[in-house]
């Protein structure tokens, strides 16, 4: 078995739904966040500390667990679960965005990718076929395609050609799978095309994928015309399929791409904040290690029943963030795991009970500076 996804409930105002996804290593609900652990770890945070905070599947990246450790490695040590110590699904991406973010080290062709390691400056290419075999080896439960990733802004001329070649090497990988275990989605490219977003919608859900992926968002375009793109395109994605957002992972971004049809999510943004002191609130956001915090004995939020908020007073993380102790940014990553993925629990929420229009509502009130971000 690769993946079952059954949907559960559909929103009676928007593309706003909730489901099911079955996998060999358990199963989760959408709408899902799925927290970053890009070298199979979650920065900071043990396995057990991501399942307290509301954890159900996590990401890593395939592109890095090959330069480091290898994937053969893994494979020999009883594959990527057993390796990291998570027994809960894991969605591999398959590098592509890393990779091309390596330029002016990267020479791309219809082959694959030619590009030098960042870590000792080997020489490596990497094709559709070969990434399948690193997923394979990692065995993680739903792989991502290797596929090519373009800048904000770029001509519709090279836009079409990624699109092209994204598809090509989907296929290519298709062709390549062999575990009947594991999932593989295709990938929607055609950048800031509202047309070139349309025909990779039309041509990758006619393929034999268990999901369709978005990717080429939240790379540095306006957030309006991020959500003008899935305007355009997610009423036409396949209803029996999962819908993944690449890359996507703010408080007020996850309640408009699910209201837009999107059902998995991931972003390093919240943990990546964390580890420079910004804290998610249900009042929205700001800087625990400002000054005006120094003997404040308030929890990060009084609302929060995560472990850092029964326990520990912002002025003491401050206080920990300033004497450079590791702690400091563990409880901050611990606080902002949770109150992301309780968000998702609540989005889930307010989808049965056809209220997500008013969730989304009071999110924006507390996050619409994102709005121009």
């Amino acid at each position: 078995m690769g993946i079952r996804f059954q949907v559960l409930k559909e929103d009676s105002v928007t593309l706003a739904r909730t489901g099911i996804i079955e996998t060999p290593h358990g199963s989760f609900e959408t709408p899902v966040f799925m927290p970053v652990g890009t070298q199979a770890t979650v920065k900071t945070v043990t396995p057990e500390e991501v399942v307290e905070c509301g954890g159900k599947i996590i990401l890593s990246n395939a592109f890095h667990l090959e330069l480091r450790p290898g994937s053969e490695l893994i494979r020999d040590l009883g594959g990527l679960h057993r390796f990291m110590h998570w027994d809960r699904p894991i969605l591999t991406d398959s590098g592509g965005y890393q990779i091309m973010s390596l330029s002016p080290l990267v020479k791309i062709n219809d082959t694959g990718i030619h590009f030098k390691s960042y870590l000792d400056g080997r020489e490596l290419f990497f094709t559709p076929e070969e990434v399948i075999r690193i997923e394979e080896n990692l065995g993680s439960d739903i792989m991502m395609p290797l596929d090519e990733c373009i800048p904000y802004p770029s001509s519709k001329e090279k836009t079409r050609s990624a699109l092209d070649r994204t598809i090509n090497w989907l296929l290519r990988s298709i062709k390549m799978k062999k575990r009947d275990d594991q999932a593989l989605f295709g990938i929607i490219q055609g950048g800031m095309y509202n047309d070139l977003r349309m025909e990779a919608m039309e041509r990758v859900a006619s393929l034999d994928v268990d999901g369709i992926a978005i990717g080429g968002l939240s790379v540095g375009e306006p957030k309006e015309l991020m959500y003008s793109i899935l305007e355009c395109i997610m009423p036409y994605a396949p209803k029996d399929k999962p819908r993944y957002l690449m890359g996507v992972g703010t408080p007020l971004s996850l309640v408009e791409g699910v209201i837009r049809g999107i059902d998995m999510f991931d972003c390093i943004f919240p943990t990546r904040l964390a580890r420079h002191g910004g804290v998610f609130t249900n009042e929205g956001r700001f800087i625990v290690t400002n000054a005006e915090f120094t003997s404040d004995s308030r929890p990060i939020d009084e609302s929060c029943s995560c472990y850092t908020c029964k326990n520990f007073s912002r002025a003491y993380i401050r206080h920990l963030f300033k004497a450079q102790e590791a702690l400091g940014p563990r409880l901050t990553t611990i606080h902002n795991l949770h109150y992301i993925l309780h968000l998702m629990e609540r989005i889930r929420e307010s989808i049965r009970k056809d209220r997500i229009m008013e969730l989304r509502e009071e999110i924006t009130y507390y996050y619409r500076k994102e709005l121009s971000v």
